[in-house]
């Protein structure tokens, strides 16, 4: 069988992630009646590696594989040769000697397709610039434990056109649902991940507008790692676009809320929109373990029920 990655959204079919969405349920549900005992991954390794810091990336990560029966071995910068200018390429053969699927937490999406095409084991993109996939599968579980399937739903982003605004266009086109993106004039997400969305994607700047009869509502941080320097200037463009309850109250009655995490209250949300019922984003940052387990067992396995 070829060697299967997931870079983004788009590395599988819409079967195979709705495939992944309710066997990540299953997990789940088996983990809380009968503990870690489904261990179908033995003396399997995963490479983590971590040119940008995250708590639920690596422990998401490192606790499915141990959970499944296998080991996860974290590398940063400082504990591998990419650090010191060895080729992209020649880092994934080496490492594909030894591993047997390697997860990347990194900025440069480029230099992930680089390393995914030199690699004989499964590459996972645990975030780059440009999109976080695996996010999105939890969020879509989230969804689907809470409200059903997702197909011909709305959901509306609310905040900078980035990495995760990136992940939700291409999932409304992958789950069949209607995305909203609602930003300030001069942050909209790129125009070629838009338009290969199609009719699935519309651009607002009037977040009421966007959250009017929504099902969902989530958003992100104003300035993500890196772009720290930007703060003040972001903080003055995003005004306005805070996510609170009165936004909500635009949505429907059953409407959820989420968001990736970290999030800075005060800041893209209320201070205290996170104690409010229709925020899930504890079961969401939860649903990483499982939506993950399913997918590196997808990786390694293939489809199993």
């Amino acid at each position: 069988m070829a060697t299967r990655h997931f870079l983004t959204l788009l590395d599988l079919s819409p079967d195979e992630l709705h495939y992944l969405i309710q066997r990540a349920i299953s997990i789940k549900t088996h983990l809380q009646a009968q503990g870690p005992n489904y261990t179908p991954l033995p003396n399997r390794t995963l490479a983590m590696i971590f040119e940008k810091s995250s708590t639920r990336t690596r422990v998401s990560f490192e606790t499915a594989m141990t959970h499944l029966g296998g080991h996860a071995l974290f590398l940063s910068p400082r504990d591998t040769q990419l650090g010191r200018g060895e080729p992209v390429g020649d880092t994934a053969r080496v490492l594909a000697e030894m591993v047997d699927a390697v997860m990347i937490r990194t900025f440069s999406h480029a230099n992930l397709e680089i390393y995914a095409d030199a690699s004989d084991v499964p590459v996972i993109n645990a975030l780059t610039d440009d999109y976080h996939p695996c996010q999105l599968l939890a969020d879509v579980m989230t969804w689907t434990e809470r409200r059903g399937r997702i197909q011909g739903r709305t959901a509306v982003w609310v905040g900078d056109g980035n990495n995760m605004c990136h992940s939700w266009i291409n999932a409304a086109r992958q789950f069949g649902f209607n995305l909203r993106v609602c930003c300030p004039e001069g942050y909209e997400p790129r125009a070629d991940i838009v338009a290969a969305a199609g009719d699935s994607v519309s651009i607002l700047h009037d977040p009421q507008q966007a959250a009017d009869g929504a099902d969902l509502i989530t958003t992100d941080v104003w300035a993500s790692m890196g772009q720290e320097g930007e703060q003040a200037r972001r903080e003055a463009d995003f005004a306005g676009f805070q996510v609170t309850e009165a936004l909500m109250d635009h949505a429907r009655d059953d409407a959820l809320f989420l968001h990736c995490l970290p999030a800075h209250r005060g800041e893209e949300i209320s201070t205290t929109l996170l104690d409010d019922p229709r925020a899930v984003v504890w079961q969401e940052a939860g649903n990483r373990l499982h939506a993950q387990k399913a997918l590196i067992e997808f990786l390694l396995l293939g489809r199993t029920s």
